[in-house]
C-alpha cells in the first residue's frame, strides 16, 4: 500500500483549470484531474479573484483525493473587502482604499486559527497594521489613527 502524496498549490479562487500547476502534476497520478479541478473551483468560489492556497491529498491506490483550502493571504481578503484591485504602492501618502471595522473582524476571524495572535483584538491588531502598509484606511481614518479608538474600547462591541 502506497501511502498518500499530497500537492500544493496557489490558485486562482473559482478558476483553477487543469492546466499548470494543477495538470501537470496530478496526470501522473492516475486520478480524473477535471474532478479535482471542480473541487477545488467549488470550494474556491468565495474567493473569486483572490490567489488561495490549497492542498490535495491522493490515495494512489483507491484514486481517491481530498481537498484542503487555505486561507487566502491577509492582504488579498482586505483588498477584497475595501473592493481594491491591490495596495498603495505609497502607503502613508496615498489611500486606495477604506474598510469598515466590520471587515476588519471578520478578516480577523478568518486568520486567528493561523495567527500567532492571542485574542480576536490582537488578530484585530495585525490585520490593522496589513491596512497600515497596504495604504487602506480604516472607518475613513488613517489606519494608525485607529489604533486609539481600539485600545479605548470604541470598537469592544464588535470583538466580544
Amino acid at each position: 500500500m502506497e501511502q498518500k502524496k499530497s500537492i500544493s498549490a496557489l490558485v486562482s479562487g473559482g478558476e483553477a483549470s487543469a492546466g499548470p500547476p494543477l495538470g501537470p502534476a496530478l496526470g501522473p497520478m492516475g486520478i480524473n484531474v477535471l474532478q479535482v479541478v471542480n473541487t477545488i473551483n467549488e470550494k474556491t468560489k468565495e474567493f473569486h479573484g483572490m490567489k488561495v492556497p490549497v492542498k490535495v491529498e491522493i490515495d494512489p491506490d483507491t484514486k481517491k483525493f481530498n481537498v484542503e483550502v487555505g486561507v487566502p493571504p491577509t492582504t488579498a481578503l482586505i483588498a477584497k473587502e475595501a473592493n481594491v484591485t491591490k495596495g498603495s504602492g505609497t502607503a502613508g501618502k496615498v489611500y486606495v482604499g477604506n474598510i469598515s471595522m466590520e471587515g476588519i473582524v471578520k478578516i480577523a476571524k478568518m486568520k486567528i486559527d493561523i495567527s500567532y495572535a492571542t485574542s480576536l483584538k490582537s488578530s484585530v491588531k495585525e490585520i490593522i497594521g496589513s491596512c497600515v502598509s497596504s495604504g487602506i484606511k480604516v472607518e475613513n481614518k488613517p489606519a494608525k489613527d485607529i489604533y486609539s479608538d481600539l485600545i479605548a474600547g470604541k470598537f469592544d462591541h464588535l470583538i466580544a
